[in-house]
């Protein structure tokens, strides 16, 4: 696991000694505490663990041979804790074998017993030096990260307001409204419409992942009934269900049990299935939506008779920007992240998703979402 340290490198750097000798603990915390070094020791490693929990440490001092949990658990246990943490082998049993491994287990440097105060300060001042790069490099990782994504959501905002004008516009000359158009100015209008639909759509997945990412796509929750969430649905694409004249088979009870979630994200979770049981079925194939409370969840089912995926590719659908590429699929656009948001979101509400499809032939969505109980309000999203 890595975090940051909750001291910075600028106070007084904390060491732990964990040794099962009294005589190697006091010396340590002697030339230590001298070096300007806030210094706590320990006599086994359940200690040692517990010390480094409540108050990470910024290096450990491990002896290897210790009654009870051994030096190399002691490591590998810190480094799961807190990998920032650096970790010195101290002993009396050096050998070339237990070097490698103590390093393989996490351990930065090993000291063998006995050792003189300098070399002590020495090791101990390279390890810090080592901690504080790693502490920077960290800090560097998270703030590029967050100017990436900051970035996303700004160009994706300047970029959408300008192109939905521009549909306007096309929309305007569509019309006839400035004059009259020829059929072939018809048809290329209407592939213009359609790429800035597009352009659109990938934008608006930018920003969904971009809200997903920075954890604000759950910060309005609120009781939700899925019936009337997919009967919306359904009617915000039953145009273009009619226009490729897919036969929609809707099972859905009047009232489902009730879920806790952020009422857009679960909107688009359902839109996002629905339009690629649109795009990846057949002219004049049929779409199921089934619907019921079942156990602990409300069990939400999407399928199609389209084109199917193909059984080496359904374990990455889910994975951003992956797109079944072949001779079926190549004039359908996207941008490759809708399954992956339906994913996150999904998961994000504490729920999961399966997949079944026969290539050829169909494609079975099953969402499960956890039902409202109000035992289980205080550990819901969030």
């Amino acid at each position: 696991m890595e975090k940051l340290g909750k001291r910075p490198m600028s106070k007084k750097s904390t060491i732990l000694v964990i040794d099962d000798e009294e005589t190697m603990r006091n010396a340590c915390q002697q030339v230590l505490s001298k070096s300007g070094y806030h210094t706590e020791t320990s006599a086994d490693g359940a200690d040692g663990l517990r010390k480094v929990r409540e108050f990470p440490p910024d290096l450990v001092l491990v002896d290897l041979k210790m009654p009870g949990i051994s030096g190399m658990e002691v490591l590998e246990k810190i480094r799961k804790i807190d990998s920032t943490i650096i970790s010195i082998i101290i002993t009396g049993y050096a050998t070339i074998e237990s070097a490698v491994e103590a390093m393989k287990r996490g351990a930065y440097d090993f000291l063998p017993k006995p050792f003189t105060p300098d070399e002590l300060r020495i090791i101990i001042k390279r390890g810090l030096e080592r901690r504080e790069l790693v502490l920077e490099s960290l800090s560097l990782r998270r703030e590029k990260e967050k100017i990436e994504k900051n970035f996303i959501s700004m160009v994706s905002h300047e970029l959408r307001r300008p192109l939905i004008d521009v549909q306007e516009y096309l929309e305007v000359v569509r019309a006839g409204i400035v004059g009259r158009l020829t059929q072939p100015q018809k048809g290329m209008l209407e592939k213009a419409s359609g790429q800035i639909n597009t352009l659109l759509v990938l934008i608006k997945d930018w920003l969904d992942m971009s809200r997903i990412e920075a954890g604000r796509m759950l910060e309005n929750l609120e009781l939700l009934d899925l019936s009337q969430i997919l009967y919306k649905t359904v009617d915000l694409l039953r145009e273009k269900i009619k226009n490729k004249k897919i036969t929609l088979e809707v099972n859905i009870p009047a009232h489902l049990p009730l879920i806790k979630g952020e009422k857009l994200s679960i909107e688009r979770v359902f839109t996002n299935l629905f339009r690629n049981a649109i795009d990846y079925n057949h002219e004049e194939g049929r779409i199921s939506v089934k619907a019921k409370g079942e156990g602990d969840y409300v069990v939400i089912e999407v399928s199609d008779t389209g084109i199917g995926i193909p059984q080496k590719d359904i374990p990455f659908i889910f994975d951003e920007f992956f797109r079944v590429k072949n001779k079926k699929t190549k004039h359908i656009t996207g941008s490759g992240l809708g399954l992956s948001i339906v994913k996150k979101v999904v998961e994000a509400h504490r729920g999961s998703i399966e997949v079944r499809s026969e290539e050829g032939k169909e494609s079975i969505f099953t969402v499960f979402l956890p039902k409202f109980t109000g035992t289980n309000e205080k550990s819901s999203v969030g």
